[in-house]
């Protein structure tokens, strides 16, 4: 073999050797965990669509992914799968009024997260007819149960929606809602059953409810990207 063959054989190696290195990096996993609880100021005043009238803290936590906090959650994460979980997110908002010389911030509940510990993706979940302060959502596989309110505001509504799937699994008429008067909570958790796959709603001053549901495939998508989709900023609680 000559120089000039030799030569071409040596960069082929160490091209392929920097592939295979850059590919090693690309699947390499990224940590995503739940920082460690703590309790913030929190009230009706601040929160009225999600806070209880006796409400006066709420414990949160750090959203951590590959240490760098991304996200405040509040609450207790589900996995839905063995590498995708839900949590529900908390958003710090500025509350000051025009003119106001001093800050005003308050913790108000927010969306539902749907996150990925692969990728590190961050995504809110779309949820129809989800209402803050009224749905309490009950999770069982990639099944979210829970009351939803309607655009109207003026129908209470049986609500199963599937992780991934654009329409509910489940949409069903419970009562009429008044958003000014109401009972506090409008609805009780649900309750799942396996089998046969059923949902119980218990709205406040009526008799609970029963629904079958059809299981289906899941329908969610783990992308295999590397590219993690979350806010640059980052949040610090006071």
């Amino acid at each position: 073999m000559n120089k000039g063959a030799k030569f071409w054989l040596v960069a082929m190696v160490a091209l392929l050797a920097a592939a295979s290195a850059v590919q090693a990096a690309e699947r390499k996993g990224h940590t995503v965990v739940l920082g460690a609880a703590k309790r913030v100021g929190y009230s009706k005043a601040g929160d009225p669509a999600g806070a209880g009238a006796a409400e006066d803290s709420l414990k949160i936590r750090a959203l951590i992914v590959d240490g760098a906090v991304k996200e405040w959650t509040t609450g207790d994460a589900h996995d839905v799968t063995d590498r995708s979980f839900v949590v529900r997110r908390v958003i710090r908002l500025n509350d000051a009024l025009p003119g106001d010389k001093l800050g005003h911030w308050v913790w108000q509940r927010g969306p539902w997260l749907l996150v990925d510990r692969t990728t590190g993706r961050i995504a809110a979940l779309k949820l129809p007819d989800y209402d803050p302060g009224v749905s309490q959502v009950s999770w069982f596989r990639d099944y979210g149960a829970y009351c939803g309110v309607t655009a109207s505001g003026k129908s209470l509504y049986a609500m199963v929606a599937q992780v991934g799937a654009r329409k509910a699994a489940l949409a069903k008429k419970l009562s009429p809602f008044d958003g000014e008067s109401h009972a506090e909570p409008v609805c009780g958790p649900a309750e799942w059953q396996r089998e046969p796959l059923r949902i119980t709603f218990h709205p406040a001053g009526k008799d609970a409810v029963s629904y079958e549901i059809v299981p289906g495939s899941a329908v969610l998508v783990e992308d295999a990207g590397d590219e993690p989709e979350t806010p640059a900023a980052e949040v610090k609680p006071k």
